[in-house]
């Protein structure tokens, strides 16, 4: 098992956060989707009485549960250890925003052996929080807590776009960026940050060290290119209500039934 707390502040509020993360999610859905391959969301809907999450404070949000087809996105080094046929991951999601649950797994062949689970706080700080997922002292010293710097943590050639550079990028709704001061976490009105504590598990004998690492260097690439997209689409999502963010999940879960059927495969690739 390995476990990492990634803090990723942002230039937001917690309310302005959670419309800019579901309008990103199903614009990067839409992104991955193509020739066979991509999201498939098998549900989506409201839950309740759920007592689990963080020590029972959150019962209620949004569910969805999802299927990822990804046979071209997994690393080399599982797709050597899988069989054909095999690359198929289930996400079950828990929404009670500002927690947010993410388990994903691949039940069909790995079953118990292989989970990762994405457990996030949004907070209004700038990433200073010692414990806010609550972890047990056991846990607290496997954690290794990584900062992410959406303006100056570097990103590979094959992942940069000027469009989504925070150094470039000027809101004209709401005056903010671009986030050229190196010092800008402490300094920008307002301001939160998404503590993502992932415990990832990859149980096969002689790769579970490697895989598990190559997961969490996976994540960290993942939240800082979402990240850096949220920001530099601010004046796309700014201003809109959780329930246009509904319908738009509604008429993109039908953009993407389309997309897996034709095309081309398309998206972020790992190796």
């Amino acid at each position: 098992m390995l476990i990492k707390e990634y803090r990723i502040t942002m230039p937001l509020s917690v309310a302005e956060y959670q419309i800019g993360q579901l309008y990103s999610v199903a614009e990067a859905s839409i992104r991955e989707t193509g020739g066979g391959e991509g999201v498939e969301v098998l549900r989506n809907e409201p839950f309740e009485n759920k007592q689990d999450l963080l020590n029972g404070k959150f019962t209620k949000g949004q569910y969805t549960y999802k299927v990822y087809h990804l046979a071209s996105k997994i690393p080399a080094l599982v797709r050597y250890i899988l069989p054909k046929g095999m690359t198929e991951v289930y996400e079950e999601a828990w929404n009670a925003y500002p927690y947010c649950r993410t388990v994903i797994t691949n039940p069909d062949y790995m079953k118990k052996n292989f989970s990762i689970c994405i457990e996030t706080m949004h907070y209004a700080d700038n990433g200073q929080q010692e414990n806010i997922h609550q972890l047990p002292v056991e846990k607290l010293k496997m954690r290794e807590v990584v900062h992410l710097d959406i303006a100056n943590d570097s990103v590979s050639s094959k992942d940069y776009k000027e469009s989504e550079d925070p150094k470039r990028f000027h809101s004209e709704k709401t005056g903010r960026g671009p986030l050229v001061d190196k010092d800008w976490k402490n300094t920008v009105e307002p301001v939160m940050t998404c503590y993502k504590l992932v415990t990832c598990e990859f149980k096969w004998y002689g790769f579970q060290g490697r895989v598990e690492n190559l997961i969490q260097t996976t994540e960290r690439r993942l939240f800082l290119n979402f990240h850096r997209q949220v920001f530099c689409t601010l004046d796309k999502w700014h201003g809109k209500t959780i329930d246009e963010i509904r319908k738009y999940e509604e008429e993109t879960k039908r953009q993407l039934d389309e997309l897996r059927s034709r095309g081309t495969i398309t998206g972020y690739s790992v190796d």
